[in-house]
Formats: C-alpha cells, structure tokens, sequence
C-alpha cells in the first residue's frame, strides 16, 4: 500500500482546520498509508527581517524538512511557482509513482516564507494550488481533500463528478 505523508512546517490550532483534515485522514485510510509530519516552524526576532534572515530561515526548515525524507521517495514540493494540475492528472501521477517502483509520496508545505531551494531541487515534481495564496492551514485541508479525490478517481468512486 502506498505511503502518502504531508511533511510541513508549523502545527494547526483551529479546530475546524484540524477537523477536516482528520475527515480527510479517516477516508485516505481505505486508499493509502496517510501521514501529517509537522515541523516546528523557525522563528525571526524581528518584525521585519531582511533577506540574509529569511535565507537563515528557509535554510533551518529546509534541512528538517529533508531529514523526513527517504532517498526512495517521491517528493512533490507545495510551492507557487510550480505546475498546476487538474484533480485527474494529480490522479495519473499518484498512479504513476507505484508504476516508476515508488512506495511513498512526501508533499512538502513550508512555512510562511516558503520552501528553501535546496528543498525545491530534491523535489521530483514542483506543485502549485494556484496561483492566488492559501494560509498554510487552508492548504492542508485543501491538499488532503485532492489527495483523497486522487484515490476516488483511480479508483472509479462517485465522490468526483
């Protein structure tokens, strides 16, 4: 069975965005091995950083977020400047990763400045949701509702129409 985690950085304190990601959880269970991984998030001392501190800081988040990863995995970074896919094609590529021998796929959400570029390079596919900007908890649910919407369509379910 395939193993699908969500590596990102920060926890979620709303209960409503917690919710639904455990719906979500709770349905990938049928489909998948699914795991949420989060990160602490790196914090800057001043209320405007400059470039060197928010390099620091994508740099910190990047490292922990790549010790998370297995060489084997297929690695599919959350950032804007990536491609968007349709939900059908997201399927063909979660479908595609068992073909290619793959057993586990990381999405990777960074933190509130993104993902450092060493995290991008290892990814086997840069993603974008779109091109308007998510808070990082939305982005969860919305991530793991796709993922689940993936599996149905693979799986010829109703749940996508």
């Amino acid at each position: 069975m395939l193993r699908v985690n969500i590596i990102c950085i920060g926890k979620i304190k709303e209960k409503y965005f917690t919710d639904a990601i455990a719906e979500y959880s709770k349905r990938l269970t049928a489909f998948c091995k699914f795991g949420i991984i989060e990160l602490p998030e790196e914090r800057i001392k001043s209320n405007t950083p400059n470039e060197a501190q928010i390099a620091e800081v994508l740099n910190a988040e990047g490292r922990r977020i790549l010790q998370k990863i297995s060489p084997a995995d297929f690695v599919t970074a959350m950032c804007i400047e990536g491609k968007q896919l349709s939900s059908e094609e997201l399927a063909q590529t979660l479908s595609g990763v068992a073909v290619i021998g793959k057993s586990t796929v990381d999405f990777i959400i960074g933190g509130s400045y993104g993902l450092s570029d060493e995290v991008k390079r290892r990814a086997d596919l840069r993603l974008s949701m779109s091109r308007m900007t998510f808070p990082h908890q939305m982005a969860r649910v919305i991530l793991s509702e796709q993922i689940y919407r993936a599996f149905e369509i693979s799986s010829g379910g109703k749940y996508h129409k």
